[in-house]
C-alpha cells in the first residue's frame, strides 16, 4: 500500500517531468525555440569580438624626446625629470617611468585598466603642452604610436636577386612608395621599416679651415637651413600678362650644398665647400645578424602595427592582415621587375 512519503518522491510528479510532458505535447514550439537558439548562436559567433591574440598589456602612452648629442645625465636633468614630474598629476595613472639614454628620453605612462587608449592619449597631450615650456629650446616631445606589442599583423621583404638595386634603392622604395600604400589600410597604426640604408647628406667640417675663416658650427648649420628654401616675390605685368617672380633655392644634391655662401669678403664668396666636405652617405638600418641574406639578396624588411583595441579582435586583425596583402601586392606591381615582394615570417623582421 503506497504511503504519503512514496507519493512525495514520485518522479512522474516532478517539475522536470512536467516540462518533458509539455514538450512532447507541443513539439512545434520546441522546434521553433531550438531554431531561434540556433540562429542566435550563429549570429553571436559572427558578431561577438574574440581575441585573436590576447592583449595583456596595460593601457600605456609613450613619450619620446630626442636631444641629439647629449649625455644621459643631461637628458635626465633637462628632459626626463621635467616630463615625468609633470605627468605624475595625470588622472587615472598607475605608474610613470622615465628612461634616459644617449640622445633620447622615454617616459612611459601606465593607466588603469578601464581607461580608454585615446582618452589617455588626449589627456597626455594636454599635460604635454604645459610641459613644453620647461624643455630646452628646439626639443620637441612626441607620442609613440597607438599600438601595442601584439598589434604586429604583417611582415614582408623586398628582394632584388639581380643585384641592380642596392640596399639604399630598396629602402627608398619602401619609405617613399610601399609605406604610404599600406598606411591606407583600415586600422593600421604604424608601418615600421627595418634594414636597408637611409639616404642622407653628410657635411664633414674641417676645424682648421673653419677656425681660420672665423666660422662656428652654428654659423654653418644656420647657413644650410636658410639656404634650403624658395622665396616668393611679386608679379610683373607685361603686355597684359602676369609673370610671377620667385627665387628657387631648394638644394638638390651635394654640389648645391657645397655652393652655399657662408660669407662674402671683398666681393669674394666663401662657400661651404671651402671649410667642409659634403658627401652622400647612408644610415644603416637596424637588422640582426641572424636575419642576413645571401649576397645577391637585397632585403629591407617592413612590419605593420595594428591600432590599439583592434589587435585583440579576430575580425579586425584578420581583416587588416587580409586587406594589407592585396594592397601590398598591388603596389608591388609598380616596382621594377627585378625586385620581388614576399611575405616573411614574423620572427624574421623583428629586432
Amino acid at each position: 500500500m503506497p504511503t504519503n512519503q512514496d507519493h512525495m518522491h514520485d518522479p512522474s510528479k516532478s517539475f522536470a517531468a512536467k516540462i518533458i510532458d509539455w514538450s512532447v505535447a507541443n513539439q512545434f514550439f520546441v522546434m521553433l525555440g531550438a531554431l531561434v537558439l540556433l540562429a542566435a548562436g550563429i549570429v553571436s559567433i559572427t558578431k561577438i569580438p574574440l581575441d585573436a591574440i590576447p592583449d595583456l598589456s596595460d593601457t600605456q602612452v609613450i613619450i619620446r624626446t630626442d636631444f641629439p648629442g647629449q649625455a644621459p645625465q643631461v637628458i635626465e636633468d633637462q628632459i626626463t625629470y621635467p616630463l615625468s614630474t609633470q605627468m605624475l598629476s595625470l588622472p587615472k595613472t598607475k605608474v610613470v617611468r622615465g628612461f634616459s639614454m644617449f640622445g633620447t628620453s622615454f617616459v612611459y605612462i601606465v593607466f588603469e585598466d578601464n581607461v580608454d587608449m585615446y582618452w589617455a592619449r588626449s589627456r597626455t597631450l594636454e599635460y604635454l603642452s604645459q610641459a613644453r615650456g620647461m624643455l630646452p629650446e628646439g626639443v620637441e616631445p612626441e607620442l609613440g604610436p597607438d599600438a601595442t606589442g601584439v598589434g604586429w599583423v604583417f611582415a614582408y621583404a623586398l628582394v632584388d636577386r639581380s643585384g641592380n638595386n642596392d640596399l639604399a634603392d630598396l629602402r627608398s622604395l619602401q619609405d617613399w612608395f610601399l609605406k604610404f600604400e599600406l598606411q591606407t589600410v583600415s586600422g593600421v597604426s604604424e608601418v615600421a621599416s627595418v634594414g636597408g640604408f637611409v639616404k642622407q647628406y653628410s657635411v664633414t667640417v674641417d676645424p682648421v679651415r673653419m677656425r681660420a675663416q672665423g666660422f662656428t658650427l652654428s654659423d654653418i648649420g644656420k647657413a644650410i637651413s636658410e639656404s634650403n628654401m624658395d622665396t616668393g616675390g611679386r608679379t610683373v605685368e607685361l603686355s597684359e600678362f602676369e609673370f610671377m617672380v620667385r627665387g628657387r633655392g631648394y638644394l638638390s644634391g651635394t654640389e648645391d650644398i657645397g655652393n652655399i655662401t657662408l660669407r662674402s669678403i671683398g666681393g669674394v664668396p666663401i662657400s661651404l665647400r671651402d671649410v667642409a666636405r659634403v658627401a652622400l652617405r647612408w644610415l644603416c638600418g637596424v637588422v640582426r645578424a641572424a636575419d642576413a641574406e645571401p649576397a645577391d639578396h637585397r632585403v629591407p624588411r617592413d612590419t605593420r602595427g595594428l591600432r590599439a583595441g583592434a589587435e585583440g579582435r579576430a575580425d579586425e586583425a584578420s581583416a587588416a592582415g587580409s586587406n594589407s596583402a592585396p594592397i601590398a601586392w598591388s603596389a608591388a606591381q609598380a616596382l621594377p621587375k627585378s625586385i620581388t615582394f614576399g611575405a616573411r615570417r614574423s620572427s624574421c623582421a623583428c629586432q
